[in-house]
């Protein structure tokens, strides 16, 4: 009977000491753009919580692990205009105690906080620059990237049209940086994976309203006469990531022909229609709390959240540097719900990821594709590869 009591007391006081423990808190960062990209269809027009509305289901998960652990996820947010300076947001979230940021940011904007950040020890997560140039002769040893890079979603594209065999491409080209440097991504996918660009033309982008009245006419008399007189093709590969031109030439063609790239059939690391792989459970948890669809950019925020939560529960630890060694070890996985557990490259901190290729309605396929072997990993058949690599991390 004594023994009971003091086995029951002392059950009591450990609980006590347990439910009574301050949880350790761990603060998330997230800086995002204040202005929507204009988009030619009104159905892709960005929402307002885009991006964020991933950290926040990622905050959920996180928390429900998080009660077991004794650990607390919090966060605070900003979002910034174009030309705004973010290094301030930057130093007042490192002032409150904050470590890990999660950034949707522009290039140069991700390199100023990157080295702001060197100096205080922080730890950024891009999700939202797909830039090849940050994870080689631009990276950074404190950022760690979950967008996946053009030459990723290029090789993803590639990789299919390979495999279907439609080798010939009629490459267009916008006008616009952007639309350059993912055609040049599309040029070494090309040269990598056996294809040929039989001829590449450039989309003039001359400003005007993209949605009038008569434009629908004038789109169905001006694409075709655009695509005239080319040469003997497969398939007609867009780059428009300034959103000018590629969503008008599904069925606008000169010739039949399909439409990838930046329309038609799009490489993406997510996609609202997307359902494999457990991925619908997310999809439905994410609607219940958003009424909305999951997109890529809300995806490339969860993986950073989840990156973060998943090595903290590893570690039991919030220190930064503890947990930033964790994810560059050969035991961190993350479960992203999309066929494989993605790693991080630890030559360059760019998160290995499966490219999804949808067509607005459904996932068409999934790269890496079937007969593209690597000797450490088939991911790493998309993208820059530890050999060629320019990335001297420092």
């Amino acid at each position: 009977m004594i023994r009971a009591v003091i086995a029951g007391g002392l059950a009591l006081v450990l609980t006590a000491r347990f439910t009574t423990a301050e949880p350790l808190t761990i603060k998330i960062g997230y800086i995002g753009r204040a202005e929507k990209k204009t988009t030619i269809s009104l159905l892709d027009l960005a929402p307002d919580n885009d991006g964020l509305a991933g950290v926040r289901l990622a905050l959920e998960d996180n928390n429900t692990t998080g009660k077991f652990l004794n650990q607390h996820f919090s966060l605070e947010e900003a979002r910034i205009k174009s030309g705004t300076d973010p290094t301030d947001i930057v130093v007042q979230f490192a002032d409150q105690g904050i470590s890990f940021f999660i950034v949707d940011l522009p290039a140069d904007m991700l390199l100023k906080v990157a080295e702001i950040g060197r100096q205080r020890d922080l730890l950024f997560f891009n999700a939202g620059a797909i830039d090849d140039r940050l994870r080689e002769e631009d990276c950074r040893p404190n950022v760690i990237h979950t967008a996946p890079t053009r030459s990723m979603l290029a090789d993803g594209l590639a990789q299919y049209l390979v495999f279907k065999r439609w080798p010939r491409w009629l490459l267009v080209v916008g006008s616009h940086e952007a639309d350059k440097l993912f055609a040049e991504a599309l040029h070494r996918a090309a040269g990598r994976f056996g294809a040929k660009i039989v001829q590449q033309r450039v989309f003039e982008d001359t400003g005007g309203a993209r949605r009038t009245d008569s434009g629908l006419a004038q789109i169905q008399r001006q694409i075709p006469l655009f695509m005239q007189g080319a040469p003997a093709h497969d398939v007609v590969v867009a780059a428009d990531e300034s959103e000018v031109f590629a969503a008008y030439l599904p069925y606008r063609t000169r010739e039949p022909r399909p439409v990838a790239g930046s329309a038609g059939l799009v490489p993406k690391s997510w996609d609202p229609a997307h359902d494999q792989w457990g991925a619908n459970q997310l999809q439905n948890r994410f609607m219940q709390s958003f009424s909305r669809r999951m997109n890529a950019l809300d995806m490339q925020t969860w993986s950073a959240a989840r990156m973060i939560g998943e090595a903290a529960a590893r570690v039991a630890s919030g220190d930064p540097q503890a947990i930033f060694t964790y994810m560059k070890g050969p035991e961190f996985a993350l479960a992203a719900f999309k066929g494989q557990k993605l790693t991080l490259r630890d030559w360059n901190l760019q998160l290995r990821q499966p490219i999804l290729l949808a067509d607005g309605r459904t996932i068409v396929s999934v790269s890496p594709q079937e007969g593209f072997l690597h000797q450490f990993s088939e991911l790493d058949t998309l993208g820059i590869d530890r050999p060629e690599t320019k990335c001297r991390l420092k």
